[in-house]
């Protein structure tokens, strides 16, 4: 049931979450600041 709410019907591998860890640990982020971002699979749109 978990599963069948999710937008895009699966849960997210690593390799869908590292991108935006490796952005967010890089030079490219650091005028984000105060900012959340959602790594959900659309779940919270």
């Amino acid at each position: 049931m978990f599963l069948a709410r999710q937008p895009t019907g699966k849960l997210a591998t690593p390799e869908e979450i590292a991108p935006i860890v490796v952005y967010l640990a890089g030079d490219e982020s650091r005028f984000a600041t105060g900012q959340a971002f959602n790594v959900d699979g659309g779940i919270t749109i």
